[in-house]
């Protein structure tokens, strides 16, 4: 007979284990959605490419709701950069003249615009770390107004 205990912890994966994980299948949609919609991006409702304009909608919702939900940049980029990656692969042409992406309307929509799309949805992810561009150098105490600068001491100095 096996007895077990009723205060039984469980343990829980570490939490870089969970994130490469997160990472990882956010890269292999990034992936799938380039092979289906390397295959189906040249549906036209004459004469619109519809359905390379819906996969740019898709392409911009996967990514800028992978930064918004892991709240990261980095997170924003894995299915773009997934999506990149299998649709440098179908722009190569074939010995045989076969070409995935072919040079008509839709394939320039579906590849420059999404293009655009995993831009758009990267840089209007939320980043946790604030803006880097105006953020202040992490080194460093703040400068106490008290104390004079280096040109304050010389009142009749201009600067």
């Amino acid at each position: 007979m096996v007895v077990m205990e009723q205060d039984q912890t469980v343990e829980k994966p570490p939490a870089a284990v969970v994130g490469v994980a997160a990472y990882a299948m956010l890269g292999l949609l990034g992936l799938v959605m380039g092979v289906v919609g390397g295959f189906q991006h040249s549906w036209y409702l004459w004469p619109v490419p519809i359905s390379a304009i819906g996969w740019l909608v898709l392409l911009f919702a996967a990514c800028y709701g992978a930064g918004r939900a892991m709240r990261g940049r980095l997170a924003a980029l894995a299915p773009g950069a997934g999506w990149i990656a299998i649709t440098l692969i179908w722009l190569g042409g074939r010995p045989e003249g076969d070409l995935i992406i072919a040079n008509d309307l839709s394939g320039y929509v579906y590849l420059y615009g999404g293009l655009i799309a995993v831009l758009a949805g990267v840089l209007l992810s939320p980043s946790d770390g604030g803006a880097w561009l105006l953020a202040r150098p992490p080194y460093g105490a703040p400068r106490d107004p008290s104390q004079p600068r280096g040109d304050d001491r010389y009142p009749g100095s201009a600067g």
